[in-house]
């Protein structure tokens, strides 16, 4: 074959695949539902909470901070009996930063159907199915320049429906610290971009976005605790993430540099007060252009080991959610947390390794300092001296000499 006809080849089969491959908005969007019950009572502003491990797969960045292994369960219940569950595990490493893996599934059981060309049953003798996406996240985390917290995660998922499919996905995050407890947050979902392949041959993908967040807290000495706010924008680079969320308005879901203030009605938001005590309370908007988006909830810290989080979430067209999630700290369990000044097992683990042996010098034995008279033993005491008053007797039950005036 010639080389024209290799290249004539090669743009032929380049633009078949650009023709099946259809972009979409929401690909793999199983990734998107907030699995945290404290980040989803904040409004799912997700990006900005640091220390929710069940959001790891919009927050990896957080693993920058994690000082000791938890594991992290939620469940939450949908309308039509439709579930989800996720499991986390966020571990510390030693050469800094940490490792977190998790896993999902979203979907419903005994959904009725009917066959095409079948009659409709009788009473509830239904022919029943079940759909589920499963999904497993891989992340890692670590600081740098002492203010900079950056993450990356992977997700591949799994879809059984009335076919079958695949789909990945993988995020970049990163929050910076700007000054005291003010922080600054960005993802960029997709950079390699979201892409499901069917099992009819169909493949979907959609382009990168990027989110843009903050928190900011402050220590209220007169309540006992710390006041938080969160704030997550709407994406940057498409309208589409806005156009088929909460807006109800036909003309909205403009990009920051159409129209600046209609993107800012786009994001979400929510206010957190954590008692030193160990109860959290929170609410948000999981998005700004209604109130029937409100969000609620409450956590408490039962001990040093369980943190157990609950949320409320209304919607302006389905049931309100409800949502509960665990989590535990095998290695708290059966410690305390290190008091202040002392470091934690993850930070002992960084300044071992960091630590470089000292040149051995060898030097004279340092002298003893003389035990006081008193603490010596009555051989070892000194005798007082003899003069010519005294006169020296031997007594051999004493086993010694004594003076006597």
């Amino acid at each position: 074959m010639s080389m024209r006809k290799k290249i004539a080849v090669a743009i032929a089969l380049a633009s078949g695949l650009s023709l099946a491959a259809d972009r979409v908005a929401y690909a793999n969007a199983t990734l998107d539902i907030e699995p945290g019950a404290r980040s989803a009572a904040l409004g799912s502003t997700s990006i900005a909470v640091d220390g929710d491990y069940l959001g790891l797969i919009s927050n990896p960045q957080q693993l920058a901070n994690v000082d000791y292994t938890w594991v992290n369960f939620s469940h939450t219940a949908y309308y039509e009996d439709t579930q989800y569950d996720f499991a986390s595990v966020a571990i510390p490493l030693s050469m800094g930063g940490g490792l977190g893996v998790a896993l999902s599934r979203f979907g419903a059981e005994d959904i009725p159907y009917i066959r095409e060309g079948e009659d409709v049953p009788l009473g509830s003798s239904y022919n029943t199915l079940a759909i589920a996406d499963y999904v497993l996240s891989v992340s890692w985390g670590r600081k740098f320049f002492n203010r900079l917290d950056f993450g990356v995660s992977f997700h591949g998922l799994y879809r059984d429906m009335d076919q079958t499919g695949v789909g990945f996905r993988s995020d970049l995050g990163a929050r910076y610290r700007v000054v005291d407890q003010f922080y600054v947050s960005g993802l960029l979902k997709g950079w390699t971009s979201s892409a499901t392949t069917w099992e009819s041959g169909e493949f979907e993908y959609s382009s990168p976005e990027f989110y843009l967040a903050a928190s900011y807290g402050i220590p209220v000495k007169y309540l006992y605790g710390m006041f938080n706010a969160y704030w997550q924008s709407a994406g940057v680079f498409h309208r589409e993430a806005r156009d088929l969320d909460y807006d109800t308005d036909e003309n909205g879901g403009e990009r920051i540099w159409e129209d600046p203030f209609d993107w800012l009605s786009g994001g979400r938001g929510g206010i957190e007060f954590e008692f030193d005590f160990g109860l959290s309370l929170r609410a948000g908007l999981s998005s700004f252009t209604t109130f029937q988006s409100v969000t609620a909830g409450a956590g408490i810290v039962i001990a040093n080991f369980l943190e157990v989080d609950y949320a409320f979430e209304s919607h302006p067209v389905f049931s309100p959610v409800h949502r509960v999630s665990v989590s535990v700290s095998p290695y708290l369990f059966g410690h305390d947390k290190p008091s202040e000044g002392h470091l934690t097992p993850a930070d002992a683990s960084k300044a071992l390794l960091a630590e470089e042996p000292d040149e051995v010098v060898e030097s004279a034995p340092e002298e003893k300092a003389p035990a006081p008279e008193a603490s010596r033993p009555e051989s070892e005491q000194q005798k007082p001296a003899a003069t010519e008053d005294s006169e020296v007797l031997e007594t051999p039950s004493a086993g010694g000499l004594y003076w006597e005036e």
